[in-house]
């Protein structure tokens, strides 16, 4: 008997209308990554936006980006994934006002009761007292070092950092304790704290890496509308590699039909500006992100829409998203091989370094035990 393979009804979710219908006004999303705001997968109750007829003729205001304060019981987050190249990792904020569409920390704010949409980018937390929560963890009789991962969930080096420092205040504690640490920004910012990390890397301590997606100006506008332009991150890296500072480069995520082209230039550029090592990952969709993409094509590059999921899909399988270690970061199939290929066939040609740059844990000073409160309140950093 033969066997026929049923084709899958398309999601009624990504229809045209049904996307068009979920859109939040554009004058309300301005500078902002997101096209909705659809309310988190944990909500009994789903909330949307409609014309009452009461305020037709007043113009939407701009969402306006909230800060709220957070009491983490601890900062360093533990991971055993082994398709991770690091065990533990700091995230000084939860959100991002970068606002870029395809980042898969979006799906965490459902945990917060928010919108993995707008809400990412406009309602964020700033987690108190982080450095000298840091350092109780460090002084822990257990506690051996390794490199701890900045830029693993959110940017460090996001905008608010400017006024809150906190990213700076971590690598203050490092540095006292000469501890390894690495960090993935999208932010000229790093800069900033470049009389911290050349001391740092004097040492071995230290590497930072700039995640650069496009070269072009416009679609990096759309992609990440928040971040610094391309060539301030391509200044950075150059900067940062004058100073003595290791400074490399990550082409991702790389989006089929998007900036799958630029993956030679953006590695050009990089080396030209010192970088000397450098990873790519491919599009993650979870969650969310499956409805978020197709959103943000719809809005940007509708006639892409079908071709960029088609060929998304080849990669995990016929599915939007596949979490399974090993294939999560590189995908599998023919389209994603090639995407591999090009990536290392530029980076081995141009002289990349193959084997990633250790940082040193020898050198490490374990902070005395601090004594626990008797009361009252911890200092901001």
């Amino acid at each position: 008997m033969t066997m026929r393979r049923t084709a899958l009804s398309p999601d009624p979710r990504h229809q045209p209308a049904a996307i068009a219908e979920r859109l939040v006004p554009s004058e309300r999303r301005r500078g902002r990554g997101a096209a909705t705001n659809v309310s988190g997968r944990f909500e009994i109750q789903a909330r949307e936006d409609f014309d009452d007829g009461w305020t037709r003729d007043e113009a939407a205001e701009p969402l306006v980006t909230e800060v709220t304060w957070e009491k983490p019981k601890s900062v360093i987050t533990r991971n055993a994934s082994p398709d991770i190249p690091f065990d533990r990792s700091i995230n000084p904020y939860r959100g991002c006002e970068h606002g870029c569409f395809y980042c898969f920390a979006r799906t965490t704010h459902a945990y917060l009761g928010l919108s993995a949409g707008l809400d990412f980018e406009s309602k964020l937390f700033a987690k108190q007292g982080v450095a000298a929560a840091l350092e109780r963890e460090l002084a822990a009789p257990r506690y051996t070092p390794a490199p701890i991962a900045l830029g693993t969930n959110t940017d460090p080096y996001q905008p608010i950092e400017r006024q809150y420092r906190i990213t700076r205040s971590i690598l203050e504690t490092l540095r006292k304790t000469r501890h390894p640490a690495s960090i993935v920004t999208k932010s000229n910012l790093v800069l900033r704290d470049l009389d911290i990390l050349s001391d740092m890397a004097r040492d071995g301590l230290i590497k930072v890496f700039l995640s650069v997606t496009t070269m072009d100006r416009a679609l990096a506008r759309k992609m990440e509308p928040r971040a610094p332009t391309p060539d301030k991150r391509i200044e950075a890296i150059a900067r940062l590699n004058d100073a003595g500072v290791p400074a490399g480069v990550m082409v991702a995520p790389v989006i089929p039909a998007v900036n799958d082209s630029e993956i030679e230039t953006i590695l050009n550029r990089a080396w030209a500006a010192g970088a000397r090592e450098g990873g790519t990952i491919v599009l993650r969709l979870p969650l969310e992100l499956r409805d978020m993409f197709r959103e943000w094509l719809q809005v940007h590059f509708p006639d892409r829409l079908k071709r960029s999921v088609s060929l998304v899909q080849s990669m995990r399988e016929g599915k939007d998203y596949e979490a399974q270690w090993g294939r999560r970061m590189a995908g599998s199939g023919p389209y994603a091989w090639m995407v591999g290929r090009r990536f290392e066939m530029t980076a081995r040609r141009l002289g990349f370094r193959e084997t990633p740059l250790a940082l040193r844990t020898d050198l490490f000073v374990k902070p005395p035990p601090q004594a626990k409160e008797a009361g009252g309140q911890l200092s901001l950093f």
